[in-house]
């Protein structure tokens, strides 16, 4: 299997591109938790655990380019659509997120599937040192450095279940790393939601005070409104008193001439 390289573009290409990644990530991990269910029982095969490691290190390439595709999702110059470019990013932010959780626990499966044939074979084969210690957790890793050693001593081991076993801890020692990747891309998730919530906060803090201005400039413009119409009653008022005087005045030298 093949992933497409990254692709730099308009934001509905990048989301398109996005979203088909997410879907191909929940397809693959449905086969990869089909192939676990057969783990362990009659159509359990070489094959069918190569297959396996191929879909697993695939949905991991799969996520890796999505997560660059998101980062060039948020980083697209955007002067007018900030608030429904915040919306579509988490929306897809949120469906990945989604997928990686699911992805990562058929990949915590797939290893402790691959433990558990380990120790089966090794005990088999009567290995010593017992089986491997219970310490795929969270935040810890299988260590299996000293386990070839251990098995080229024991004369029982076959050289087939050498085979089989050195598989086993290199296909478990790749899973970790992918899960140690899958990690990395959710702390990548973790800072993009809080970048992208501190810009959602300067634009908000920005509109409110753009409503706080055009409010105080109204309230400017309703006192200047008031003024204005003093000013014309005080001119009217000047007006008849200057008419009445004149008025009088008039009558008053037409009498004095009469």
């Amino acid at each position: 299997m093949a992933y497409r390289e990254g692709t730099a573009g308009d934001p509905n290409q990048l989301a398109q591109r996005i979203t088909s990644n997410i879907q191909k990530i929940t397809q693959c991990t449905a086969e990869i938790q089909r192939v676990l269910n057969q783990l362990g029982t009659p159509q359990d095969t070489h094959e069918l655990r190569q297959q396996l490691q191929q879909k697993q290190q695939y949905t991991n390439q799969l996520a890796k380019e999505t997560d660059k595709y998101i980062k060039e999702f948020g980083l697209l110059p955007s002067i007018t659509e900030q608030r429904q470019r915040k919306i579509q990013k988490d929306r897809l932010v949120n469906e990945f997120t989604t997928s990686l959780t699911n992805f990562q626990r058929v990949q915590r499966q797939a290893a402790e599937k691959e433990r558990e044939f380990v120790a089966r074979v090794r005990a088999s084969s009567r290995v010593s040192g017992g089986a491997p210690e219970d310490s795929f957790r969270e935040g810890t890793l299988v260590s299996w450095d000293s386990q070839p050693q251990t098995q080229a001593q024991d004369e029982e081991i076959t050289e087939d279940d050498l085979r089989l076993i050195e598989e086993r801890e290199s296909a478990i020692r790749q899973l970790e790393s992918d899960i140690l990747d899958i990690n990395e891309i959710f702390k990548d998730l973790g800072m993009m939601i809080h970048e992208q919530g501190d810009v959602i906060d300067s634009i908000e803090a920005n509109v409110e005070t753009a409503e706080v201005h055009v409010h105080q400039a109204n309230q400017q413009l309703a006192s200047a409104a008031n003024y204005q119409r003093k000013s014309r009653k005080k001119m009217c008022i000047i007006i008849a008193v200057l008419a009445v005087g004149v008025t009088v005045l008039a009558l008053i030298i037409w009498l004095s001439l009469k």
